[in-house]
């Protein structure tokens, strides 16, 4: 399998930089997308411990909009 077959995660990450201030590291990026195919809860939850947040003491709220970031920036394909 090569490269160009892997799915573009860039803007779906430059997004949520932007958008909510999750700026992760590589290592970070890749455990995110290694949860991805788990749904996007597992995502979530990849993203937040990338940043060494709690996730069962982070705020609902929070947890959406991370999820809806992800899913409206989910490359196609």
């Amino acid at each position: 399998m090569t490269d160009a077959t892997q799915p573009d995660y860039a803007e779906m990450f430059a997004a949520l930089c932007r958008e909510l201030g999750y700026c992760l590291h590589v290592k970070g990026e890749k455990r995110v997308i290694a949860a991805l195919p788990q749904g996007l809860d597992a995502a979530v939850k990849a993203v937040l411990e990338a940043e060494g947040a709690d996730f069962l003491n982070t705020s609902g709220s929070l947890k959406r909009q991370i999820r809806d970031c992800l899913k409206a920036n989910l490359p196609s394909g």
